[in-house]
């Protein structure tokens, strides 16, 4: 039995922004920043809507990264030299400082990494800048930009992070692909899109709860289901395009129509 959401006395995530950026967090884009084609954007609900589901994450600078299949050295914005990156990792720029004069004495030196190398081969860590916290029995989904076209330098890992309780660092892990060539990662375009996901929903026991069916077992509903979903729009003499976006922006749009108001 999955437990149900009930109300929340503050909001659903928090975002704490430690190191100063021009691009805070701020809700997913249906358009991912006008890279969907408008004609998904207006007949592809299921684009738009997975494209939208979070929340983007920006790195406060912009660096590069050149790994040669040992050693890595990074550059950031106003540095005109690569420095070593070492196991031991890097601050951001004058943030350790800031960090130690805003903490309290017993947690002053323990400002977070910026980069860190891994010692899986191409291993690096990157720390947003940020921390976030969830409400009581939600996690995070940290990933890539959804429907985002993905780069050929370097391979992003994905995560859930029980972000209810654990108050750290958001950050994520990448691994460099390309040896010998400069990676850059951008501060004007989302580094993370974090998605809300209900504790419940990924333990083993809910996810335990499937079946796999044959054609045998293909019920007179799952049938007329078929039908009304695939023949009648492709038999239609006036078929117009979107009818599933038309028919998922009705459903929601009648199901905020009878949600309850506030008192």
């Amino acid at each position: 039995m999955v437990a149900a959401t009930g109300p929340m006395d503050g909001p659903l995530i928090e975002f704490f922004q430690l190191v100063p950026t021009a691009r805070p967090p701020r809700r997913a884009d249906k358009a991912v920043g006008g890279v969907i084609p408008a004609r998904a954007l207006r007949y592809c609900e299921a684009i738009t809507s997975a494209s939208a589901f979070g929340w983007y994450v920006f790195l406060p600078v912009s660096f590069k990264v050149v790994w040669d299949g040992h050693d890595m050295l990074w550059t950031h914005e106003g540095v005109d030299e690569w420095l070593p990156l070492t196991r031991d990792g890097v601050q951001y720029p004058r943030f350790s400082e800031q960090f130690d004069e805003a903490a309290p004495p017993d947690i002053r030196g323990f400002s977070p990494t910026f980069l860190a190398p891994s010692i899986q081969p191409g291993g690096l860590q990157i720390w947003t800048g940020c921390i976030a916290k969830t409400a009581p029995g939600w996690s995070l989904l940290v990933r890539g930009v959804a429907n985002l076209p993905k780069t050929l330098s370097y391979q992003m890992f994905e995560g859930i992070i029980e972000t209810d309780n654990w108050f750290g660092p958001l950050f994520n892990n990448v691994r460099i692909v390309k040896t010998d060539v400069p990676v850059e990662f951008r501060s004007d375009v989302p580094f993370l899109q974090v998605q809300p996901v209900r504790k419940d929903f990924y333990a083993d026991k809910f996810l335990q709860n499937f079946t796999v069916k044959d054609f045998a077992e293909l019920s007179p509903d799952n049938w007329e289901a078929f039908h009304r979903t695939v023949v009648v729009p492709n038999t239609s003499e006036e078929r117009k395009p979107g009818q599933y976006a038309v028919s998922v922006r009705k459903s929601a749009a009648h199901a905020t129509a009878f949600q309850p108001k506030p008192e």
